[in-house]
């Protein structure tokens, strides 16, 4: 049994998808969702699973051979939840962890990181065999606001000319399903980034080619910028977060150049262009 968390996520969906398209057959994959009613379409054994109630959790995982621990999105609540979840995961005997980390969580002084880095020690501490996957950025951090860069023509943040190698959300999950379907991944920590790398000037320059409408790159400082997202209506604490890790793009710590995450998926990862003509279409 294959069990994934955040199923109905963006990440989870792919992961469950790419599971199928291996081979792995529905009924052997469980999709432990808060919402049970969101994953209907899944295809796949759905049980309720609810970090707020960690009963519904030790359930959800009971029988699990290999579990996909997909990092909650709940910035001000994160390090509890995985916390709880990594003890459910203990109580329930699950066979293997493998947890969706970041990029040099251990290394790249970033805000975001902080948690991931608290829940890889959890796992660690925990005795359970595991593999920490170190997700990069996503190319739809970039790509998923096209319709607002082409509205406005200008891109704003604090990456400044780092480079920064993103590879689709696809490309993440068909990584973690390699490690859920093969062997000898137990302790790997893998890096998991892009095999190109752009800075964000570079995106917009693509961006303007591709659409045939003129989109610039705007750099702000970090406090700047922060205030800027929390007045487009993120949280402050999100807000912060989010333009620190922009600062972090500017520091050179999502430039990956180790080539872990093609070897996994044995395949190159999706470059900036194909993402922006998908975003296009």
């Amino acid at each position: 049994m294959i069990t994934v968390t955040g199923a109905t996520g963006h990440l989870g969906r792919l992961a469950i998808a790419e599971l199928l398209a291996r081979g792995v057959p529905a009924s052997d994959i469980t999709a432990a969702v808060r919402t049970p009613d969101k994953a209907a379409d899944l295809g796949v054994r759905v049980v309720h699973a609810d970090y707020d109630d960690p009963a519904t959790l030790t359930a959800a995982f009971a029988g699990t051979d290999r579990l996909l621990f997909i990092s909650s999105n709940n910035l001000a609540n994160r390090a509890a939840e995985h916390a709880t979840a990594v003890r459910a995961a203990v109580e329930a005997g699950v066979g293997h962890l493998a947890y969706t980390s970041i990029l040099r969580a251990d290394s790249s002084g970033m805000l975001l990181a902080g948690d991931h880095l608290r829940t890889e020690e959890a796992i660690r501490a925990s005795g359970l065999p595991y593999t920490l996957l170190r997700n990069g950025w996503y190319l739809e951090n970039y790509t998923g606001q096209v319709d607002n860069f082409l509205g406005s023509g200008v891109m704003t943040g604090s990456a400044g000319e780092g480079r920064v190698s993103a590879a689709s959300r696809a490309d993440f999950a068909a990584a973690a399903a390699a490690v859920l379907t093969g062997d000898g991944h137990q302790g790997a920590v893998y890096e998991l980034a892009g095999d190109d790398s752009f800075t964000v000037p570079e995106f917009a320059a693509e961006l303007s080619r591709q659409s045939g409408k003129p989109v610039r790159y705007v750099d702000l400082p970090v406090a700047e910028y922060a205030a800027q997202l929390a007045g487009f209506g993120l949280p402050e604490q999100a807000a912060q977060t989010y333009a620190d890790a922009d600062h972090g793009v500017a520091r050179g710590v999502l430039h990956e150049t180790g080539g872990q995450l093609s070897a996994l998926i044995g395949r190159p990862t999706t470059t900036l262009a194909e993402a922006i003509a998908a975003a296009l279409r």
